[in-house]
Order: structure tokens, then C-alpha cells, then sequence
């Protein structure tokens, strides 16, 4: 097998949070969701976030992906600060710069998956590109069902519509919430497949949370939460791999 030498896109940095802190409420209530978390998620790379229930993984990505405020440290995504920016730029920096796939496809009901695929190049008042936007669509398998409304998917085809929505305009980085979480294995193993061919052969950026080993052995990299601290990381990941540091954070919990 060969090995190809990496491309300066793919040694760049998409986003980085550096001492990042979440802390909810004060005095004896006082919850502390991110604990001075510092990482870098590298630009076309496919990178899964795990970690227990209540570890910050979705905090994290939240914060990252200027979803959620964050009480300390610092966001950012390419060369712009999260934190330097005002509501508006904010909500421009998420349309301009930003996908996301979340657990519930969020789809407009009215809309046919065309419409709903670039709802938001719409919303900006921008044009598609025609070219990218065949190869998505023809990426994820939906150019038999481009007039059809979501009620006429099944819901692994509604979640390859919400990833062509997230690929469409180019964005610099996509951010998955347990993309896979309402689907069988067949239909989440396809989206899985997709999101891997998006940074494979189209240089894309993916960052997504999971609690699934095997949704996380899709990924180049694992970084592994616990009580707010990413704890460890994990490079070309097997899903045996990726349970058997998962047991062995559940077996120090129970020790500790």
C-alpha cells in the first residue's frame, strides 16, 4: 500500500479551542461541563468526540461550533476568534463557514430535498455551484429523489439529505451531534460511509459526537472525554479499540 504525503490542507488547522471552560451556575450548585480543554481538529480530517454521559462531549462541540457560549478560553474557526464576535457575525460565521447534522434531521416538512438541501445557500441569497453541488448529491445516492418531500424518506434518506445540506455550500467544517443516532445500523453505516468519502475525497473537515464505537471507527481520530478533561485520544480506530478504552474509563470510574 502507499503511503501519499500530506497535503498542507490537511496538516492546517480547521478549528482549535484552546483552555476552554464551561461552567454552569455558582457556589455549591456550580456544575463545571468544560474543564480548560485545549485541541485542535485538523482540516480533512474525520475526528469523533466520546466520552460517558455528562463527560462535556456535546459541550465541546456546542462551544466549538459557536452553537453555546463558553465561560473562559478561546474558539476558533480558520483565523476568526468566536469569541471577538457580535450575535450577527456569529450567525454569519455558522451559514458561511459551518455544517451541521444533528440527531434530529431537522428537514423542513413543506420543502423537497432539493429545497431543503440548499434551504441555507437560499436563506444567504447565494447561488449554488452547480458542479459541487452534483457531485454532493450524487455522493450520498439522492438524484432519484430530489423532488421528493421529506415525508416520502425513509429516515436514512432524510439523513442523507441533512448531509448534503451540511456539504453543499462548502463549509469549512462539518459538526455531526450523534448524526446516526435515530437510524438502523444499515441506514447509519451509509450516512457513516458518506461523511467518511466527504473528507476522504472531497477534503472535507468532520467533527462528530457519538457514544457508538462503531459510528467512532469511521473516523481518523478519537478524543476520549471525561468529567470535562479529554483524557485520551486514539488514531485509526478499530471499534474493538474504541470499547475497550471505553471499558477501561467505566472500570477507573467505578475504582476511583
Amino acid at each position: 500500500m502507499t503511503t501519499m504525503s500530506l497535503s498542507p490542507r490537511a496538516t492546517a488547522v480547521a478549528a482549535r479551542a484552546t483552555e476552554l471552560s464551561k461552567v454552569y451556575g455558582h457556589g455549591e450548585t456550580q456544575v463545571v461541563a468544560l474543564d480548560r480543554v485545549s485541541v485542535d481538529f485538523a482540516q480533512g480530517q474525520f475526528t469523533a468526540i466520546m466520552g460517558p454521559s455528562g463527560s462535556g462531549k456535546s459541550t465541546l462541540m456546542h462551544c466549538v461550533a459557536g452553537l453555546d457560549t463558553f465561560s473562559s478560553g478561546s474558539v476558533r474557526i480558520g483565523e476568526t476568534e468566536l469569541g471577538s464576535l457580535k450575535d450577527k457575525q456569529l450567525t454569519q460565521l455558522r451559514r458561511d463557514k459551518i455544517g451541521f447534522i444533528f440527531q434530529a434531521f431537522n428537514l423542513l416538512p413543506t420543502l423537497t430535498a432539493l429545497e431543503n438541501i440548499t434551504l441555507p445557500m437560499d436563506i444567504a441569497g447565494r447561488k449554488a455551484d452547480k458542479q459541487w453541488l452534483d457531485k454532493v448529491i450524487e455522493m450520498v445516492g439522492l438524484s432519484g429523489r430530489l423532488t421528493h418531500r421529506p415525508t416520502q424518506l425513509s429516515g436514512g434518506q432524510q439523513q442523507r439529505v441533512a448531509v448534503a445540506r451540511a456539504l453543499a455550500s462548502r463549509p469549512e467544517i462539518i459538526f455531526g451531534d450523534e448524526p446516526t443516532g435515530n437510524l438502523d445500523s444499515r441506514s447509519g453505516a451509509e450516512v457513516l460511509g458518506f461523511l467518511r468519502n466527504s473528507v476522504r475525497e472531497l477534503g472535507q473537515t468532520v467533527v462528530m459526537v457519538t457514544h457508538d464505537p462503531v459510528a467512532a471507527s469511521y473516523a481518523d481520530r478519537v478524543i476520549f472525554l471525561a468529567d470535562g478533561r479529554i483524557v485520551d485520544e486514539l488514531y485509526g480506530p478499530t471499534a474493538d479499540g474504541v470499547l475497550d478504552r471505553m471499558k477501561a474509563f467505566d472500570a477507573k470510574g467505578r475504582t476511583s
